[in-house]
């Protein structure tokens, strides 16, 4: 008998994966949480019945939200991750010597649990010294920091549900404040594909334009994630993520990358014209 998991990305289109057997399955205070062993794509994380991510591409996704600040940036000691209990933004951080410390807020204990028992290539990094985790809400986390962080990553849910509150106003303003003079932001940022999924991306980038003053979208492509073309957001109070990137620095550094080169950094921000039309109103509307 064939198993076969099918994540849903609209009501008439989906991926399946074909199964090999169930690792996990559990329901915690906060959200159900699967692992699964597949065939094409190894293990793969499950959150309330939603792919989060999968052995064989979660590098690509893991390396893009950290490696692009992290190559503008020029002095990263305090990073604060909101989300990321599965520890994959986690492991590309520490692989920086000169971050001090890495806050990480995951709201549930089982989730952190489940993926150092069953995904340990990725969660193991969550042991390192400069690693605190804290299981809080993200944005009641947020609201009590001021002037603290060099870069904020946001390794958050879908923008519906339990996460919602991560997607406010209100929280990009909060994270405006975490951060210091010259502080990055980045968050995933959906697909600009399906039409849900591409009315979130506007209602994203909007709410950033309207706290920071340097607002970039840029793009990936992670096979297993809706229609498998992916935005993430980068939002400055200083750096530009073009003009301020300084590849050659980045490479002396020696971080090893599957995905992420300074060469490919200028190319993700070129964006298709579909994008570009998609936040463009959104764009001229804070101008």
């Amino acid at each position: 008998m064939e198993m076969w998991f099918s994540d849903e990305h609209t009501d008439h289109a989906r991926l399946s994966l074909r199964v090999e057997r169930q690792l996990f399955s559990a329901e915690s205070e906060f959200q159900r949480i699967d692992v699964l062993e597949s065939t094409e794509f190894g293990k793969v994380l499950v959150v309330d019945g939603d792919l989060m991510l999968t052995e064989k591409d979660e590098f690509i996704y893991h390396e893009m939200i950290t490696h692009v600040p992290m190559a503008v940036h020029p002095d990263v000691k305090k990073v604060l991750v909101i989300g990321g209990g599965d520890g994959g933004v986690v492991r590309e951080l520490i692989k920086y010597e000169t971050i001090e410390t890495i806050d990480v807020v995951e709201i549930d204990p089982l989730l952190v649990e489940v993926c150092r028992k069953y995904i340990p290539e990725i969660a193991c990094s969550l042991t390192d010294p400069r690693v605190a985790i804290y299981h809080e809400d993200g944005l009641r986390f947020i609201r009590s920091r001021t002037d603290e962080y060099d870069l904020i990553i946001i390794d958050s849910p879908n923008p519906f549900g339990p996460g919602e509150g991560l997607f406010t106003k209100e929280f990009y303003g909060n994270c405006y404040n975490a951060l210091h003079e010259d502080g990055i932001m980045i968050n995933q940022n959906e697909s600009p594909f399906y039409a849900e999924e591409a009315y979130q991306c506007q209602r994203m980038h909007k709410r950033i334009v309207e706290t920071f003053p340097i607002c970039r979208v840029y793009q990936a492509h992670i096979p297993s994630y809706p229609s498998g073309h992916w935005l993430f957001g980068f939002a400055s109070k200083r750096y530009h993520p073009l003009d301020d990137l300084n590849g050659v620095a980045w490479k002396l550094r020696g971080i090893s990358t599957r995905y992420y080169a300074p060469r490919l950094h200028a190319g993700v921000f070129a964006l298709p014209v579909y994008v570009e039309e998609l936040l463009k109103d959104v764009e001229e509307k804070r101008n």
